[in-house]
């Protein structure tokens, strides 16, 4: 399954497949949630939020939810390296529960890792019914290195490669330090699987939780977009312990390859390639 994956996900847009728009219950279009990647905000004009304006306008009627970890977007972008990954996503599953509009389902685009930390929130929290997942350069198996770490603040990302580099499965660390919680050494792997506080649960690494795997075969589609040119996340391929073979089987699987370094995409690529899941 490991080189079934790395086949589809570097075979670019060969595998572009016929596409079966998801639509509500009245024939309208779901609503989407949208969650921002590292250094990023929910609503920063030349990201996020011109993101959400295309999509407004490119699917006139649809409702766009690009989600504000804490109360400003400035605590946004902070919680992007600091909040803990498990409590992010708690957060998250109860703003959704509490949301009238999904009530009938959703489609999610995360990007980065917001694309990672969306998969979280399908696999704990099946209520509201995520419909299409789409993880838009999503690190699906963790990272080791940090080579262009985001941000207004280059002391921000200095200080964050430092600690990652001293202690990455150190307590404080992982519970203070986004980045680490989703930090796969391969040389490490047995610290990995004891210390990791997030990516080594929703990996299903340690125990196999069957609810996990039941959850996210619940979705219509997980679509996966990988950058052939990545130079941010690295490894650049997933892997199956959630059951992705039988979703692969059951047609439930899209896998598109896009030439271009991390998050680069045009507006044409994005219109053409995304926003029909989301019809």
């Amino acid at each position: 399954m490991t080189t079934l994956l790395s086949l589809l996900l570097g075979a670019g847009p060969l595998l572009l497949l016929a596409l079966n728009p998801v639509h509500g219950s009245d024939n309208s279009t779901l609503p989407l949630v949208l969650w921002h990647g590292m250094g990023d905000s929910c609503c920063n004009p030349l990201s996020m939020g011109s993101i959400k304006k295309m999509i407004e306008e490119t699917i006139p009627g649809i409702d766009v939810l690009s989600l504000m970890i804490g109360k400003t977007v400035s605590q946004d972008t902070e919680n992007g390296f600091f909040m803990d990954v498990n409590e992010q996503v708690s957060m998250v599953c109860s703003q959704l529960a509490q949301d009238p509009k999904l009530k009938d389902g959703y489609n999610a685009m995360g990007f980065s890792q917001g694309g990672q930390f969306l998969r979280a929130v399908a696999q704990r929290c099946p209520s509201p019914p995520m419909k299409t997942l789409i993880s838009v350069g999503g690190q699906q198996q963790g990272v080791y290195g940090l080579p262009k770490c985001p941000g207004e603040s280059s002391h921000i990302c200095d200080w964050i490669r430092k600690k990652l580099n001293s202690g990455v499965y150190t307590d404080i660390v992982q519970k203070h330090l986004v980045q680490a919680q989703y930090w796969h050494d391969p040389l490490n792997d047995d610290l990995y699987k004891k210390h990791s506080l997030f990516l080594a649960d929703i990996n299903q690494e340690r125990v196999v939780n069957e609810t996990y795997k039941k959850n996210l075969q619940l979705l219509d589609k997980f679509v996966m977009v990988k950058f052939l040119q990545d130079s941010v996340v690295d490894p650049a391929d997933t892997e199956d312990r959630l059951g992705l073979a039988a979703m692969d089987a059951a047609g439930k699987l899209d896998f598109l390859g896009t030439e271009g370094d991390h998050l680069q995409f045009t507006r044409e690529w994005f219109n053409a390639k995304l926003v029909p899941y989301l019809r």
